[in-house]
C-alpha cells in the first residue's frame, strides 16, 4: 500500500468521509507537507481502495452530484493497522536536501552559508508558528492527528535548535 493510500484509508478509518471531506482534512492538518496527495488523486485512490475492498459506501448513487460517504471495511481496518505499524517501525533513512547542501559546503562562501542558514531559520520559525496555529484551530483533534502535530513540532524545534547554534540572527 502506498503512503497516499494508507493516509486516505487512515482518515476514512478515523471516521466515514466523502472526497471533499478528505480534501478539507488534508488541507487543515497540513498533510500535504509530508504526504504527496494531490486533490485529483483523492478520487483515484478512493476508487482503488474501494476496488480492493478496503473501503465501501452505503450510497448506491453514482452521479457526479452525489457525495458518496466511504467507511473502512474490516479488511480496510486490518490493512490500515498493518500499514501503520510497518511505517512506524520502518528503519529507512529519509534523504534530506539539507544534508546534501552541508556535504557541499566547500563549494560555497561562509557568507552564503550563513545567509542560507538565516533564511532556513526564518522558514523554520514560520513553519513552527503555522503548525501550532493549525493544531490549535482544530482542537480537539483525534489522537493520531495530535501525534502527527507533536512529532512534526519536535522535528522542527530540533532543527531550529541546531540552526540557532550556528547562525547569528541580528536583533531588530
Amino acid at each position: 500500500m502506498t503512503p497516499t493510500e494508507l493516509t486516505i484509508l487512515g482518515l476514512i478509518a478515523e471516521q466515514p468521509r466523502h472526497g471533499y471531506d478528505l480534501e478539507q482534512v488534508i488541507e487543515q492538518r497540513g498533510i500535504r507537507r509530508w504526504a504527496e496527495i494531490g486533490f485529483s488523486s483523492i478520487y483515484y485512490v478512493l476508487t482503488k481502495l474501494e476496488g480492493r475492498g478496503l473501503i465501501a459506501s452505503n450510497d448506491t448513487q453514482t452521479s457526479a452530484k452525489s457525495k458518496r460517504v466511504f467507511h473502512a471495511t474490516a479488511a480496510g481496518l486490518k490493512a490500515a493497522e498493518e500499514g501503520a505499524v510497518a511505517c512506524i517501525a520502518d528503519q529507512r533513512t529519509v534523504a534530506h536536501p539539507m544534508l546534501v547542501g552541508l556535504a557541499n559546503l566547500p563549494l560555497i562562501s561562509d557568507e552564503d552559508y550563513h545567509d542560507a542558514l538565516r533564511r532556513r531559520l526564518a522558514w523554520i520559525d514560520a513553519r513552527i508558528s503555522a503548525v501550532i496555529a493549525a493544531e490549535h484551530s482544530q482542537a480537539p483533534l483525534p489522537h493520531a492527528a495530535r501525534e502527527v502535530f507533536s512529532y512534526s513540532l519536535t522535528l522542527l524545534e530540533a532543527e531550529r535548535s541546531w540552526l540557532a547554534t550556528r547562525v547569528q540572527v541580528p536583533h531588530e
